[in-house]
């Protein structure tokens, strides 16, 4: 069985030309900047395009918000990035009212203040680092895409995304995101060290003369339009079985769950993983030019969808089993079609 594109419109089909090409055109102008890290650059768009937020996680120094600002500028979208701390309140995040007196009438009225989070681009910089009630502000904004202050209702800019940073040495006066927080983020991203040959151009990119200027490639009418155009982007349903499959097979209670998931994983994914990683994969398939979902792309995004979902045992971290190397062995045992399974089982 393989998988067959699907019929798309003709102004469709135009607009995913237009996305490849512009995937390659911010992919040159954040290389004018960025030095490597171009699977971080692909998984922040992949994340763009399907309307998710993402979990980017990294040791300092990296160059996270220098990425994430650079993005934004290619993309001719607002920028905000706030700085989380022990001290943050959730009103710092969303905004707040205050009392204003109208000279003319001596009436006083609460007017709106709105606060960063109001910007198509919003970094939320160690996340970690502030308390839960504050890190929760942004829960509605990402799910609903609007705030509410003072019992009125207040829209976000569109498109809108939500970039949390976290520093995976340093824990201590740390508040660790609660699951189900992080399972409002689309992505886990990890941030690498650059190779010998990157740190080389770093540096000397970094230590003479004026930054690159960027160019605008895309802007936020056609992200929108794009985003739109993701979602119509066929799924056949043997992918849409085996992103399912995946899942399930992270879970305890379920008859055909892996013995090697019943001995390392404490908790498996939920539903919104399934939906995430068909989004994903859709938005992959896009930047790629291709107009439809293949099994691959469902691979391709497998590890950032699941990796923060899948909650590693005592008895996995003491044998060093993380969540990426469950995920590497459920892939490897998992069929991309149910006839390759039961051929599997009718041959051992």
């Amino acid at each position: 069985m393989t998988d067959q594109p699907a019929p798309i419109a003709t102004d469709d089909v135009k607009a995913i030309e237009q996305l490849k090409d512009g995937f390659q055109s911010i992919r040159q102008e954040l290389g004018k900047i960025i030095v490597g890290q171009d699977h971080v650059i692909e998984e922040l768009l992949v994340c763009i395009f399907s309307r998710g937020h993402c979990i980017l996680e990294g040791v300092p120094g990296l160059a996270k918000t220098l990425m994430v600002s650079s993005l934004a500028k290619s993309l001719s979208l607002s920028f905000r990035r706030i700085q989380f701390t022990p001290d943050l309140m959730p009103a710092d995040i969303t905004g707040t009212e205050v009392i204003q007196e109208d000279k003319g009438t001596g009436e006083r009225r609460f007017k709106f203040l709105p606060g960063p989070i109001f910007a198509n681009i919003v970094l939320a910089d160690e996340i970690n680092r502030t308390p839960p009630k504050t890190q929760a502000a942004l829960l509605e904004a990402m799910q609903e895409h609007q705030v509410t202050v003072g019992g009125e209702k207040h829209q976000l800019v569109q498109p809108f995304f939500v970039l949390a940073t976290q520093n995976p040495i340093e824990q201590e006066g740390t508040y660790p995101l609660p699951e189900a927080q992080q399972d409002r983020f689309m992505f886990k991203v990890f941030v690498d060290y650059p190779t010998e040959e990157e740190e080389r151009r770093i540096v000397q990119q970094t230590t003479a003369g004026k930054p690159a200027e960027l160019k605008a490639v895309l802007g936020a009418a056609e992200i929108l339009k794009l985003q739109e155009i993701v979602r119509r982007v066929p799924a056949a349903d043997h992918v849409v079985d085996y992103a399912t499959r995946i899942v399930r097979a992270t879970r305890l209670n379920q008859p055909n769950t892996p013995a090697f998931v019943k001995e390392w994983v404490a908790w498996g994914a939920g539903p919104r993983a399934s939906q995430y990683l068909i989004l994903a994969a859709k938005a992959r398939a896009v930047l790629q030019g291709r107009f439809h979902v293949a099994t691959e792309d469902i691979k391709g995004v497998a590890h950032p969808v699941l990796r923060h979902r899948i909650i590693a045992n005592f008895a996995a971290e003491a044998e060093g089993m993380s969540s990426d190397k469950i995920i590497d062995r459920l892939l490897a045992e998992t069929a991309a079609h149910p006839s390759e399974t039961a051929a599997k089982a009718a041959a051992m």
